[in-house]
Formats: C-alpha cells, sequence, structure tokens
C-alpha cells in the first residue's frame, strides 16, 4: 500500500503516536464488538442466515476460535469467509518490505529484525489495505506443503550465496504470507492427508517449520475451511487430529422458505440488461424458478448427498430473462417480459447443476429438471387458483348433489371440441396474446382469481400460467417442439399418441407421480 497521508512512516513516529498493534483475532473481535454496539449488519447481503449460521459465527468470533464452514455446495460458505476481511482495521502497519507483514514491535522475520536492529526508531513502516491481509487457497490433490508453508530455494541461495539453512533462502507458502491477516482453505477434504498434517503446527502452536531446518516462525494468523460433508466425497476426508484442532464448526443450510431463495436469487442474477429496455418478472415466475430448486432438493431422482446449490435458480432466472431479452430484440420490443414458454430456456442452466442417482443416457438431467419445472409450477399453480384435481366432498357425492361448478370447465371444453392453440418463442406480443384471447373462457376466468392484473403483458402472462397449470394438472396435453409448444384436447391427444406410436417427450404424471418415459 505503501506511505499514507498522517500516518506514522516510521517506527519512531509509530510509537510516539501511541498506536498499539493488536493480535489478528483481538483486532477482528474488537471490530465486531464496534459493528453490534452500532447494530450493523455484519454479513450484510446474506440472506436466511440471520437467525441460525450468522449468530453461530458471532460467537466464534467473539470467542476467537478458527472456523470451518461445513455445507453442502451453494450455500455462500466461501462468500462469508470472504467477507471476513471487513472485519478488519482498514489499515494496518508493517515493516517496510517484509514479506510476512512483520509487526514493528514484534518482528519476527530475520529480514526485519535486522532492520530495526540496525535502524531503531528510524526504521521505515508502511501501511497494507485489509484485501492485503487475506490468503485464499482452493485445496486441490496437488497442493503441497511448499504452496501452503514454503520451501527452500535452491537458486535464491545459490544467487546470494546462502547457506540452505539460512532464512534467506527460503521462498514462503501462502500462509506466512498472510501473517497477520486471515487465510481460508476451500474444500479441505481435497486436501491430501499428508499436507492436512502440515497445517497441524499453524493450528496449534501456531509456527511453521521449513523441512528440517531449525527455522521457525511464530504466525498471526486467523484459519477459515470450508468443505462439504465427510459422507459426500469421492476424494478425501478431514483428517481427525486437525479436526480437533478447528476450534468452531459451523453447519450452513439452504434458504428455508421461498421468499428468503427468490431475495438471494434477485441479490445474485444477472436480471437488468438493457437500459432502454424494461425487464419486468412476474413473481409467480421467480416463484416457479425457486420452487424447482426446493422440489429438486427432495426429489427421489436427484442425489441429496451432492446438494442442489442456489447457483441452480440463479443460472435458470438468467437463462429465462435472457430468452425474453432475445424475443425483445428480435421482435423490436422495448419489454422485456417473461413468458411461460420461457421456461424451457432455463434448462441449461438447471441440468449441470443436479447429480441423479442412476446417471444414464445423457437426456437424463434434461427429463428430471423437465419435470421438477413441471411440479413447480403444478404448486404455484395452486396458490393463485383453485386445485384442478380437488376431489368433491363425500357427503356431495353420497347425496348424489349438483356438482359444484368446474371454474375451468369452458377452457377444457374449447379443447375438447378440437380446437389447440400454438405458442412459440418469437411471436411477438400481439400474436402472442391474440393466440390466447381464442380460448372461450381462459381471460375471464384469469381475471376471476386475479385481481391486480394491471396491464396486457400481465394477464396475457396469467392466462399462458393457467393453461400451463391445466396441462401439468392433467386437464388438458401439451406438445413440446423445438420452436415452442402446443396446448390439445387431452383425450384426443392420448388417442392420436396410442394410434401413431408417438408421444410427447418423457414426462412425469403428476396424479401418479410416476415417470412416463
Amino acid at each position: 500500500m505503501g506511505q499514507l497521508p498522517n500516518h506514522p512512516k516510521t517506527l519512531g513516529e509509530l510509537k510516539s503516536s501511541g498506536y498499539k498493534v493488536l493480535a489478528v483475532k483481538d483486532e477482528i473481535r474488537k471490530n465486531l464488538v464496534e459493528k453490534l454496539r452500532k447494530k450493523e449488519e455484519v454479513f450484510p447481503g446474506i440472506i436466511g442466515y440471520e437467525k441460525t449460521v450468522i449468530p453461530q459465527v458471532v460467537n466464534a468470533i467473539l470467542a476467537k476460535h478458527d472456523i470451518i464452514f461445513l455445507g453442502l455446495r451453494g450455500q455462500a460458505k466461501t462468500k462469508m469467509a470472504r467477507m471476513l476481511v471487513d472485519l478488519l482495521d482498514e489499515y494496518t502497519p508493517i515493516i517496510k518490505g517484509s514479506e510476512i507483514n512483520d509487526n514493528p514491535f514484534f518482528p519476527i522475520s530475520k529480514f526485519a529484525v535486522d532492520a530495526v536492529n540496525e535502524h531503531g526508531d528510524d526504521t521505515e513502516i508502511e501501511w497494507i489495505g485489509r484485501e492485503s491481509r487475506f490468503g485464499e487457497k482452493l485445496a486441490t490433490p496437488d497442493v503441497t506443503i511448499a504452496d501452503l508453508i514454503g520451501d527452500i530455494d535452491p537458486i535464491k541461495a545459490a544467487t546470494q550465496r546462502l547457506h540452505y539453512s539460512h532464512e534467506g533462502a527460503i521462498h514462503f507458502g501462502i500462509v506466512p504470507r498472510t501473517n497477520r491477516g486471515i487465510f481460508a482453505i476451500n474444500e479441505l477434504p481435497d486436501l491430501q492427508p499428508r499436507i492436512q498434517v502440515g497445517l497441524l503446527n499453524i493450528m496449534q502452536e501456531r509456527d511453521i517449520q521449513i523441512r528440517g531446518f531449525n527455522i521457525r516462525f511464530p504466525l498471526d494468523v486467523f484459519i477459515v475451511y470450508t468443505a462439504n460433508p465427510e459422507d459426500y466425497t469421492n476424494r478425501g476426508n478431514i483428517i481427525t487430529p486437525l479436526k480437533d484442532r478447528i476450534d468452531s464448526q459451523i453447519l450452513t443450510h439452504y434458504p428455508k422458505s421461498i421468499e428468503d431463495g427468490i431475495k438471494i436469487t434477485e441479490s445474485q442474477s444477472w436480471i437488468k440488461r438493457h437500459h432502454d429496455k424494461d425487464v419486468i418478472i412476474p413473481y409467480y415466475m421467480k416463484e416457479i424458478i425457486e420452487m424447482a430448486a426446493h422440489e429438486a432438493r427432495r426429489s427421489e431422482f436427484v442425489e441429496q448427498k451432492s446438494g442442489v446449490s442456489a447457483r441452480l435458480t440463479i443460472s435458470a432466472m438468467e437463462n429465462l430473462v435472457s430468452n425474453a431479452e432475445r424475443r425483445s430484440i428480435i421482435n423490436d420490443e422495448t419489454i422485456i417480459f417473461p413468458r411461460i414458454t420461457d421456461l424451457g430456456a432455463a434448462l441449461p442452466g438447471m441440468t449441470g447443476k443436479i447429480e441423479l442417482v442412476f446417471e444414464g443416457e445423457q437426456e437424463g438431467p434434461v427429463k428430471v429438471s423437465r419435470a421438477l419445472i413441471g411440479k413447480s409450477v403444478r404448486e404455484v399453480f395452486r396458490k393463485y387458483f383453485p386445485d384442478p384435481l380437488q376431489k368433491k366432498p363425500r357427503k356431495q357425492a353420497e347425496q348424489k348433489e349438483q356438482p359444484a361448478s368446474d371454474p375451468y370447465a369452458e377452457i377444457v371444453k374449447w379443447f375438447e371440441g378440437g380446437n389447440y392453440i400454438e405458442l412459440n418463442d418469437d411471436m411477438k406480443f400481439e400474436e402472442y396474446f391474440s393466440a390466447l384471447k381464442k380460448i372461450e373462457g381462459l381471460e375471464k376466468a384469469v381475471k376471476k382469481y386475479i385481481k391486480t392484473v394491471e396491464n396486457d403483458y400481465e394477464l396475457a402472462s396469467m392466462m399462458e400460467f393457467m393453461l400451463e397449470g391445466l396441462h401439468n394438472n392433467s386437464k388438458i396435453a401439451k406438445d413440446e417442439m423445438d420452436e415452442g409448444v402446443s396446448y390439445k384436447d387431452m383425450v384426443g391427444a392420448m388417442l392420436y399418441n396410442k394410434a401413431t406410436q408417438k408421444g410427447s417427450r418423457s414426462s412425469y404424471d403428476y396424479e401418479s407421480e410416476e415417470w412416463n418415459f
């Protein structure tokens, strides 16, 4: 960082200023206490952890513990580890030129000790920002002790004519370079056991040793790990002695409510695209995308040990908006308004985010993702409209009373009359809306249950939503084509498929909850 205005520039000036250097855990604790007193948000932007994870992290910091975040993928483990940097002081002094951020009052490297011995109070210091005090390493099987701790550099020793046991011959790894800061290792189980053993000294004795040479450095480091649960790994585990040295184990989790999930997706996804185009996403579309992730997390076809990342909803939402954006560009429209037909475009953002219990052909994840969206539509549909599959009360059936009127009877009857409707991705809004208005009873049914429709875009969107909901509740049939979809009569479609021995794509029967391949 170098010199800062109005900051001491020498060791003597630093002493005269009364500045006190705290250990890194004391420093983080001090700043956390200040935030808590001022009622400031400790982890801004982290949603859904207010009553669970965040209080545990706060307690661990107050106790000056090293931390491991344990949870499935896409649970903000790495994000929270990186946000700990904000609890460091904005700037901190070090001996100028030190590779390991030497404390001016207690230098530990030979370079810094020699500088203080030679120059005394005239020793130059510099101020580094909090970002320079954060070190991060992704654990992979090829990570070595030299990467983390350091090693003897023979070229350095040869050029400077130093013995290998001389400190000047050392090339420091990332841990000592993060001295007086925060060091994070992501995916700790991926680190080879023999490398994990090399971390034991750092965790307990707070020092390092390079090879077999008598060179030891007491380090001041706050260590944070992230890991998936041990029962999910094809690579390795956390060795027991290392786990024993980690003071606090904090379990993360996925959003517990649809609302929290939607907030996370909105905050992390890139939705705003063009300054000259308004992006309007109906709330029920956000619910469908988020519900698909919730359904995946309890699906028998999805490997639950691997988890379903929050990145699924983010990618799906971005693809959904992109398809609507593409259509608005083609048709020269000023509004980007996703439709139900755009949900098919979300599939590429989902298929790579789920692992199946039984991996089969390449189409497997696509079929599962399509079924998850269908089930999601079904669940969200029942929030806005009456359940099409709601059974009649027993008394009514026994007394043979006149059944209550079916709110969807007129719509279904229109399709039973041999009518059908085709919708494709690239239809202009006028064509799209006109096609939907041809269906008798559809507009009337939507307006009956949705009182907050403000414009034609919202009305058309809800009309298509009702069609999709009726399909996923087995009231009408749908054929999916590359260029779009076609809604038609259920019985007629079944007879046609049987006669031609051709069916639409593999689907999920929501009444029997079985696959139809």
